[in-house]
Protein backbone atom coordinates (compact mmCIF):
# COMPACT_ATOMS: atom_id res chain seq x y z
CA UNK A 1 0.00 0.00 0.00
CA UNK A 2 1.14 3.29 -1.11
CA UNK A 3 1.72 6.40 2.23
CA UNK A 4 1.11 9.75 1.91
CA UNK A 5 3.92 12.31 2.77
CA UNK A 6 1.76 14.13 5.14
CA UNK A 7 0.77 12.35 8.64
CA UNK A 8 0.75 12.95 12.53
CA UNK A 9 1.15 10.56 15.36
CA UNK A 10 1.47 11.33 19.07
CA UNK A 11 1.62 9.01 22.49
CA UNK A 12 2.07 10.14 25.77
CA UNK A 13 3.31 7.56 28.64
CA UNK A 14 4.92 7.13 31.30
CA UNK A 15 7.67 4.64 31.47
CA UNK A 16 10.83 4.52 34.14
CA UNK A 17 9.23 7.41 36.02
CA UNK A 18 9.36 9.92 33.23
CA UNK A 19 6.62 11.56 32.02
CA UNK A 20 7.27 11.14 28.16
CA UNK A 21 5.07 12.65 25.07
CA UNK A 22 6.23 12.47 21.41
CA UNK A 23 4.83 14.35 18.47
CA UNK A 24 5.78 13.08 15.25
CA UNK A 25 4.45 15.17 11.62
CA UNK A 26 5.20 15.20 8.23
CA UNK A 27 4.96 17.71 5.07
CA UNK A 28 5.93 16.77 1.60
CA UNK A 29 10.04 16.49 0.71
CA UNK A 30 12.10 15.51 -2.48
CA UNK A 31 13.73 13.07 0.05
CA UNK A 32 13.99 12.22 3.53
CA UNK A 33 14.70 15.48 5.89
CA UNK A 34 14.90 15.40 9.88
CA UNK A 35 14.25 18.20 12.44
CA UNK A 36 13.50 17.62 16.26
CA UNK A 37 12.44 19.48 19.41
CA UNK A 38 13.42 17.89 22.09
CA UNK A 39 14.71 19.01 26.15
CA UNK A 40 18.12 21.03 26.73
CA UNK A 41 19.31 18.23 28.49
CA UNK A 42 18.09 15.15 26.43
CA UNK A 43 20.20 16.62 22.97
CA UNK A 44 21.81 13.30 23.15
CA UNK A 45 17.77 12.36 21.78
CA UNK A 46 18.04 13.74 18.48
CA UNK A 47 20.12 11.16 16.42
CA UNK A 48 18.31 8.75 17.92
CA UNK A 49 15.51 9.71 17.40
CA UNK A 50 16.89 10.17 13.25
CA UNK A 51 17.68 6.48 13.27
CA UNK A 52 14.43 5.90 14.53
CA UNK A 53 12.21 7.26 12.06
CA UNK A 54 14.50 6.75 9.47
CA UNK A 55 13.84 3.14 9.18
CA UNK A 56 10.24 3.56 8.36
CA UNK A 57 10.00 7.33 6.37
CA UNK A 58 11.53 7.04 3.23
CA UNK A 59 10.56 10.16 1.58
CA UNK A 60 8.86 13.79 3.75
CA UNK A 61 10.00 16.50 6.09
CA UNK A 62 9.73 14.97 9.55
CA UNK A 63 9.68 16.73 12.80
CA UNK A 64 9.59 15.14 16.34
CA UNK A 65 8.68 16.57 19.78
CA UNK A 66 9.75 15.09 22.38
CA UNK A 67 8.69 16.60 26.41
CA UNK A 68 10.24 14.58 29.09
CA UNK A 69 9.19 15.37 32.79
CA UNK A 70 10.58 13.14 35.85
CA UNK A 71 7.89 12.70 37.95
CA UNK A 72 9.51 11.34 41.00
CA UNK A 73 9.88 12.88 44.32
CA UNK A 74 13.34 12.46 43.90
CA UNK A 75 13.53 14.47 40.83
CA UNK A 76 14.40 17.59 42.21
CA UNK A 77 17.41 18.45 44.90
CA UNK A 78 17.95 21.73 47.01
CA UNK A 79 20.72 21.97 48.39
CA UNK A 80 22.23 24.52 51.00
CA UNK A 81 26.03 25.93 50.37
CA UNK A 82 27.06 25.53 53.75
CA UNK A 83 29.77 27.00 54.01
CA UNK A 84 28.93 30.16 52.06
CA UNK A 85 25.88 30.50 54.19
CA UNK A 86 28.80 30.09 57.51
CA UNK A 87 30.51 32.97 55.83
CA UNK A 88 27.37 35.02 55.41
CA UNK A 89 26.01 34.54 59.29
CA UNK A 90 29.69 34.63 60.60
CA UNK A 91 30.20 38.72 58.50
CA UNK A 92 26.52 39.54 60.02
CA UNK A 93 27.15 38.69 63.64
CA UNK A 94 30.40 40.53 62.87
CA UNK A 95 28.59 43.65 61.47
CA UNK A 96 26.09 43.98 64.08
CA UNK A 97 28.56 43.53 67.23
CA UNK A 98 30.85 46.32 65.44
CA UNK A 99 28.27 48.67 64.85
CA UNK A 100 26.00 47.80 67.81
CA UNK A 101 22.69 47.01 65.84
CA UNK A 102 20.10 44.10 66.67
CA UNK A 103 20.72 40.94 64.79
CA UNK A 104 17.79 40.08 63.18
CA UNK A 105 18.95 37.63 60.38
CA UNK A 106 15.69 35.42 59.49
CA UNK A 107 15.86 32.20 57.23
CA UNK A 108 14.23 34.26 54.70
CA UNK A 109 16.74 37.05 54.78
CA UNK A 110 18.98 34.37 52.96
CA UNK A 111 16.80 33.63 50.60
CA UNK A 112 18.12 36.55 47.92
CA UNK A 113 21.98 35.75 48.84
CA UNK A 114 23.33 34.19 45.53
CA UNK A 115 24.49 31.10 45.19
CA UNK A 116 22.80 30.02 49.20
CA UNK A 117 20.66 27.18 47.58
CA UNK A 118 21.56 24.74 44.87
CA UNK A 119 18.72 23.07 42.74
CA UNK A 120 19.90 19.95 41.00
CA UNK A 121 18.04 17.83 39.00
CA UNK A 122 18.03 13.82 39.64
CA UNK A 123 17.94 12.26 36.05
CA UNK A 124 17.85 8.86 34.74
CA UNK A 125 20.67 7.85 32.92
CA UNK A 126 21.17 8.61 28.75
CA UNK A 127 20.45 4.79 28.02
CA UNK A 128 17.57 4.72 30.31
CA UNK A 129 16.18 7.91 28.58
CA UNK A 130 16.83 6.66 25.13
CA UNK A 131 15.11 2.82 25.76
CA UNK A 132 11.71 4.91 27.34
CA UNK A 133 11.57 7.83 24.67
CA UNK A 134 11.77 5.16 21.43
CA UNK A 135 9.52 3.18 23.18
CA UNK A 136 6.78 6.22 23.87
CA UNK A 137 8.04 7.14 19.59
CA UNK A 138 7.29 3.78 18.65
CA UNK A 139 3.55 4.20 19.76
CA UNK A 140 3.48 7.84 17.90
CA UNK A 141 5.00 6.71 14.90
CA UNK A 142 2.30 3.63 14.66
CA UNK A 143 -0.17 6.24 15.15
CA UNK A 144 1.70 8.60 12.39
CA UNK A 145 2.02 5.75 9.86
CA UNK A 146 -1.66 4.74 9.85
CA UNK A 147 -2.57 8.16 9.25
CA UNK A 148 -0.27 8.16 6.59
CA UNK A 149 -1.51 4.92 5.18
CA UNK A 150 -5.22 5.94 5.17
CA UNK A 151 -4.38 9.14 3.51
CA UNK A 152 -2.29 6.99 1.21
CA UNK A 153 -5.77 4.88 -0.07
CA UNK A 154 -7.51 7.99 -0.95
CA UNK A 155 -4.84 9.38 -3.32
CA UNK A 156 -4.73 6.08 -4.68
CA UNK A 157 -8.05 5.43 -5.38
CA UNK A 158 -8.42 9.22 -6.69
CA UNK A 159 -5.85 8.83 -8.99
CA UNK A 160 -6.96 5.10 -10.24
CA UNK A 161 -10.42 7.38 -11.14
CA UNK A 162 -8.73 9.62 -13.21
CA UNK A 163 -6.98 6.94 -14.88
CA UNK A 164 -9.99 5.82 -15.80
CA UNK A 165 -11.51 8.89 -16.95
CA UNK A 166 -8.12 9.34 -19.48
CA UNK A 167 -8.83 5.53 -21.15
CA UNK A 168 -12.11 6.26 -21.63
CA UNK A 169 -11.05 9.73 -23.67
CA UNK A 170 -7.82 7.53 -25.21
CA UNK A 171 -10.68 5.04 -26.48
CA UNK A 172 -12.84 7.98 -27.87
CA UNK A 173 -9.28 9.24 -30.18
CA UNK A 174 -8.90 5.76 -31.14
CA UNK A 175 -12.05 5.50 -32.36
CA UNK A 176 -12.19 8.77 -33.87
CA UNK A 177 -8.80 9.04 -35.24
CA UNK A 178 -9.51 6.97 -38.71
CA UNK A 179 -12.70 8.62 -38.88
CA UNK A 180 -10.97 12.14 -39.64
CA UNK A 181 -8.55 10.48 -41.94
CA UNK A 182 -12.33 9.76 -43.99
CA UNK A 183 -13.39 13.19 -43.71
CA UNK A 184 -10.00 14.44 -45.33
CA UNK A 185 -10.21 12.41 -47.94
CA UNK A 186 -13.60 13.52 -48.78
CA UNK A 187 -13.10 16.68 -48.19
CA UNK A 188 -10.05 17.04 -50.69
CA UNK A 189 -11.86 14.87 -53.05
CA UNK A 190 -15.11 17.22 -53.14
CA UNK A 191 -12.85 20.35 -53.33
CA UNK A 192 -11.25 19.20 -56.55
CA UNK A 193 -14.36 17.97 -57.97
CA UNK A 194 -15.75 22.31 -57.05
CA UNK A 195 -12.73 23.04 -59.16
CA UNK A 196 -12.36 20.46 -62.76
CA UNK A 197 -15.86 19.87 -62.35
CA UNK A 198 -16.86 16.95 -64.12
CA UNK A 199 -13.35 15.80 -65.57
CA UNK A 200 -12.13 12.37 -63.68
CA UNK A 201 -10.23 12.68 -60.71
CA UNK A 202 -6.77 11.44 -60.49
CA UNK A 203 -7.61 8.32 -57.80
CA UNK A 204 -4.12 7.61 -57.53
CA UNK A 205 -3.33 11.35 -56.47
CA UNK A 206 -5.89 11.54 -53.78
CA UNK A 207 -4.78 8.12 -52.40
CA UNK A 208 -1.74 9.42 -51.82
CA UNK A 209 -2.85 13.06 -50.73
CA UNK A 210 -5.01 10.58 -48.14
CA UNK A 211 -2.00 8.13 -47.01
CA UNK A 212 0.29 11.36 -46.51
CA UNK A 213 -2.43 13.30 -44.07
CA UNK A 214 -3.06 9.31 -42.38
CA UNK A 215 0.69 8.94 -41.64
CA UNK A 216 0.75 12.79 -40.47
CA UNK A 217 -2.23 12.29 -38.15
CA UNK A 218 -1.74 9.01 -36.92
CA UNK A 219 -1.52 8.91 -33.46
CA UNK A 220 -1.52 4.70 -32.97
CA UNK A 221 1.96 4.41 -30.82
CA UNK A 222 1.08 7.51 -28.87
CA UNK A 223 -2.30 6.01 -27.23
CA UNK A 224 -0.67 2.80 -27.37
CA UNK A 225 2.73 4.29 -24.92
CA UNK A 226 -0.21 6.64 -23.37
CA UNK A 227 -1.95 2.89 -22.15
CA UNK A 228 1.37 1.31 -21.03
CA UNK A 229 2.29 4.62 -18.61
CA UNK A 230 -1.26 3.96 -17.31
CA UNK A 231 -0.92 0.12 -17.00
CA UNK A 232 2.28 1.08 -14.65
CA UNK A 233 1.19 3.57 -12.51
CA UNK A 234 -1.89 1.64 -11.74
CA UNK A 235 0.74 -1.48 -11.00
CA UNK A 236 2.23 0.86 -8.87
CA UNK A 237 0.09 1.89 -6.89
CA UNK A 238 -0.96 -1.67 -6.36
CA UNK A 239 2.56 -2.92 -5.24
CA UNK A 240 2.82 0.11 -2.59
CA UNK A 241 5.91 1.11 -1.51
CA UNK A 242 7.88 4.39 -1.45
CA UNK A 243 6.58 4.66 -5.48
CA UNK A 244 6.37 7.88 -5.83
CA UNK A 245 9.43 9.36 -7.43
CA UNK A 246 9.24 6.59 -9.84
CA UNK A 247 5.55 7.76 -10.41
CA UNK A 248 6.42 11.25 -11.42
CA UNK A 249 8.31 9.99 -14.16
CA UNK A 250 5.20 8.10 -15.06
CA UNK A 251 3.28 11.02 -15.39
CA UNK A 252 5.85 13.24 -17.46
CA UNK A 253 5.83 10.32 -19.96
CA UNK A 254 2.22 10.29 -19.90
CA UNK A 255 2.17 14.21 -20.47
CA UNK A 256 4.70 13.85 -23.13
CA UNK A 257 2.76 10.82 -25.21
CA UNK A 258 -0.53 13.26 -24.60
CA UNK A 259 1.61 16.41 -26.11
CA UNK A 260 2.71 14.81 -28.50
CA UNK A 261 -1.19 13.55 -29.92
CA UNK A 262 -2.49 17.20 -29.37
CA UNK A 263 0.21 18.76 -31.93
CA UNK A 264 -0.79 15.90 -34.37
CA UNK A 265 -4.59 16.82 -33.99
CA UNK A 266 -6.10 18.07 -36.74
CA UNK A 267 -9.52 17.51 -35.74
CA UNK A 268 -11.12 19.77 -32.89
CA UNK A 269 -13.30 16.49 -31.25
CA UNK A 270 -9.59 14.71 -30.54
CA UNK A 271 -8.02 18.23 -29.46
CA UNK A 272 -11.13 19.40 -27.02
CA UNK A 273 -10.12 15.34 -25.65
CA UNK A 274 -6.84 15.80 -25.53
CA UNK A 275 -6.90 18.92 -23.53
CA UNK A 276 -9.52 17.28 -21.10
CA UNK A 277 -6.57 14.22 -21.28
CA UNK A 278 -3.88 16.53 -20.12
CA UNK A 279 -6.47 18.38 -17.29
CA UNK A 280 -6.35 15.19 -15.56
CA UNK A 281 -3.41 14.05 -15.84
CA UNK A 282 -1.92 17.53 -14.30
CA UNK A 283 -4.76 16.35 -11.36
CA UNK A 284 -3.11 13.04 -10.90
CA UNK A 285 0.50 14.48 -11.15
CA UNK A 286 -0.78 16.88 -8.11
CA UNK A 287 -1.57 14.18 -6.13
CA UNK A 288 1.10 11.93 -6.22
CA UNK A 289 3.17 15.29 -5.27
CA UNK A 290 1.99 13.93 -1.86
CA UNK A 291 2.83 9.87 -2.27
CA UNK A 292 5.79 8.73 -0.67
Amino acid sequence: MVCSMTGFGRAKETVSGLDITVEIKSVNHRFFEFSSRVPRAYQFLDEKLKTFCGKSIVRGKAEVSVTVADNTQSGTVVEIDRGLADAYMKALGRLAREYRIKNDVKVSSLMSVPGIFKVTQNTADDDTVIAAVLQVAQSALDSFIKMRTAEGERLADDVKKRTDLILEKVAFIEARSPKTVKEYRERIEQKIRELIGDTAVDEQRLITETAVFADKVAVDEETVRLRSHISQLCALLDNGGAVGRKLDFIVQEMNREANTIGSKAQDIEIAHTVVDIKAEIEKIREQIQNIE
